[in-house]
């Protein structure tokens, strides 16, 4: 097929498939992963003509259970943006709705799902860039609970709150594939019993944006309830101090082998964001640690919660990144930090502490 949206920085031609659960699939996977013998950019222009020796541990369950590799898709650089934008590999578009910002940085492995040029994808998830794109381009991923996907093999940008996910064009293929990555069993559908949080605001991560609130959720409560939830309005409580200067250290680490020293082959977009990052003071830095830390121990009084990805009009493709940064995500980061699980299914977003709990959630929700 076609790529007609710039899906893919490399197109691969799949070598045979295993026998298995995902025999056949056609996987697409970001290029922030590896993958042996085939080219791996990190959406650089650094590493345009890096070729890895190993391919990620995420990727190589998938193919052993029978996923055949197609592609690696687009992504803005280091995966460090909201939009599918690169200055290096052009604007990834959006199939479900033209002209419209794929959303980032996992922009090509959304479009090649909507485009149905892959079956399954990989992407990752440090502030939204699984279910950012999901929601633009109207398919379903996973952002998993810290730690719990291997993310060996993957260019690291903020690693406290990195995270590996399964995409797909339904929940119960984002579920297959998330049970091959972790092992586990794919998680019974349900959602009757369950208490379900309804989220009309979003907790600030510190900074000076604070996200309006928002009635979105509201459309999906009577169907919630149809199957069997019962729906209480929740909030989340605020971390003590702001996360920014914790993602702003590791970032800065994360590049230290190549930033400043090649600041001349950085976009400018990213060059500022790691200037900035390298001026944080270390005392911010650690109050931020000590924040994520004791919001991490947050127990919740519900099952899970409800709300949007997306509280804003989706932008054009070409819109300035930091013109829609803050407000585009404001829905999606906080579950980074705190480190829990969140499925999008288009626009809607299931969060808990746990991803079986998205997962059957998302499987009851699909079936109605």
């Amino acid at each position: 097929m076609s790529d007609d949206w710039n899906a893919f920085i490399t197109e691969v031609e799949p070598a045979p498939a295993a026998d298995g659960p995902l025999a056949r699939r056609r996987l697409a996977v970001k290029d922030l992963i590896d993958t042996a013998g085939i080219r791996t950019t990190y959406g650089s222009r650094l590493y345009a003509d890096h070729v890895p020796d190993r391919t990620a541990t995420a990727v190589q369950r998938l193919v052993d259970a029978g996923a055949v590799v197609v592609g690696k898709t687009h992504l803005p650089e280091f995966a460090w943006s909201v939009l599918g934008q690169s200055p290096w590999y052009g604007t990834c578009r959006n199939p479900t709705r033209p002209g419209k910002t794929t959303g980032g940085s996992s922009s090509g492995s959304a479009a090649a799902l909507a485009g149905g040029l892959c079956d399954l994808a990989l992407g990752t998830d440090t502030g939204c860039s699984i279910r950012l794109p999901a929601a633009a381009c109207d398919v379903v991923g996973l952002k998993s609970q810290w730690g719990l996907i291997s993310i060996d093999g993957v260019f690291p940008l903020v690693p406290t709150i990195d995270t590996v996910g399964p995409m797909a064009r339904s929940v119960e293929d984002v579920a297959l594939a998330w049970s091959v990555l972790t092992g586990r069993p794919v998680p019974e559908a349900g959602l009757a019993g369950l208490t379900v949080g309804l989220l009309r605001g979003a907790p600030a991560v510190g900074g000076a944006f604070v996200p309006d609130p928002s009635d979105l959720a509201e459309q999906w409560v009577a169907d919630l309830e149809r199957l069997g939830a019962r729906v209480v309005e929740r909030e989340i409580p605020e971390p003590a101090a702001s996360t920014w200067p914790l993602f702003d250290h590791e970032a800065a680490i994360s590049h230290r082998a190549t930033f400043p020293s090649r600041a001349d082959e950085y976009g400018d977009l990213i060059r500022e964001k790691l200037e900035r990052a390298l001026e944080v003071d270390p005392a911010d830095v650690e109050r931020a640690y000590a924040a994520v830390r004791e919001w991490r121990l947050y127990e919740p009084d519900v099952d899970l919660y409800v709300s949007p990805c997306v509280t804003v009009d989706l932008p054009p493709e070409d819109v300035p990144e930091p013109d829609v940064r803050f407000a585009i995500s404001a829905y999606l980061r906080w579950v980074n930090m705190i480190g829990w699980a969140a499925l999008a299914v288009g626009n809607l977003q299931l969060i808990a502490p746990r991803d079986e709990v998205v997962l059957a959630a998302g499987l009851a929700w699909e079936r109605g």
